[in-house]
């Protein structure tokens, strides 16, 4: 196997084991169009992986991972012969669908902080770290699923990035803990009379207090303004590309209806959507006619009926 071939290959295989909701999604793409969403889930991973595996490293080491990685990735940009086993497929996509290198430089610099930086104070803060770790990804994509209108079609791409972003954040809030790291901004925990204490308290004893649950139904409302946001932009995509950016958006939101219907205990259980239902979702999506519009999961709180729905409101 050639190296190319092999390094789709092997971002293929990352995207399969890590990224199981949206893998499934991709199968709905035309055949020549996946290798490509597989090879950006690759670059992603395997950055992820450097910063957040190999506990007997220090972050200075880790970073000195990260920083001779990427800097093999601009060495092949620049047409330097790379030897590593996923980023021949990654420079492939990157030059066929001419992607902006500046998304992969806030990419790099947001998985830098993940080095250093364990909290956020506000939610702008936490949407800078985002800003590179998940609405660049969306951006990324954007030339892969194809658009008659990009620019128009560019925030929505953004939006939908940062809402899966929130889902995964809100969800594994434990597994977070575990790293060192609380992606929830502690401005809203005060909201919610909590300190980084109380979550580790809760993560011990594998319960959530009343308290937490109304802070991660907040958190659940915030990320569905987002899914709001990005939903317009389904329908701006290339016919081809709708039914599975359709289905990546249904089966992701559906996590947050598993936190709802577990009484938003993000740490007695980790949200799961059924496999059952995640072949259904993907099949219902398949079979809608493209430019029908996409609902929004769940429904977002009327802010002038509950008290976490006026909370957020108050911040918007």
């Amino acid at each position: 196997m050639d190296p190319l071939t092999s390094a789709y290959a092997r971002c293929r295989e990352l995207h399969r084991a890590h990224g199981r909701t949206y893998y499934l999604a991709t199968k709905l793409l035309p055949a020549w169009k996946r290798p490509h969403v597989h090879a950006l889930y690759g670059f992603t991973r395997y950055a992820d992986d450097i910063v957040d595996t190999g506990a007997d490293l220090t972050p200075a080491e880790r970073a000195a991972r990260l920083d001779a990685w990427s800097a093999q990735f601009l060495a092949g940009l620049g047409g330097a012969s790379i030897d590593d086993p996923l980023l021949p497929a990654v420079l492939d996509t990157v030059r066929k669908f001419d992607i902006d290198l500046a998304d992969f430089d806030a990419f790099l610099r947001s998985m830098s902080m993940d080095l250093t930086v364990t909290r956020y104070r506000t939610y702008d803060d936490l949407l800078s770290y985002m800003e590179g770790s998940a609405a660049v990804i969306g951006t990324m994509m954007l030339p892969i699923l194809g658009s008659a209108d990009p620019a128009a079609a560019r925030e929505p791409a953004r939006e939908l990035g940062l809402a899966f972003q929130l889902t995964n954040f809100i969800r594994d809030v434990g597994e977070d803990l575990d790293r060192g790291r609380i992606y929830l901004p502690l401005a809203d925990l005060e909201r919610f009379g909590l300190t980084p204490a109380d979550l580790e308290a809760a993560a011990a004893s594998g319960r959530a207090t009343p308290s937490i649950k109304e802070l991660v139904a907040f958190e659940v409302q915030r990320a569905r303004l987002h899914y709001a946001a990005a939903a317009p932009g389904i329908t701006m995509l290339e016919r081809s590309s709708q039914s599975c950016i359709r289905a990546a958006y249904c089966v992701y939101g559906a996590i947050l209806t598993e936190i709802e219907q577990q009484d938003y205990d993000v740490f007695t259980r980790r949200a799961v959507v059924p496999k059952r239902k995640r072949l259904l979702t993907a099949a219902r999506c398949f079979a809608t006619r493209s430019g029908r519009p996409v609902s929004v999961p769940g429904r977002p709180a009327d802010p002038g009926r509950t008290p976490i729905a006026a909370a957020l409101a108050a911040l918007l």
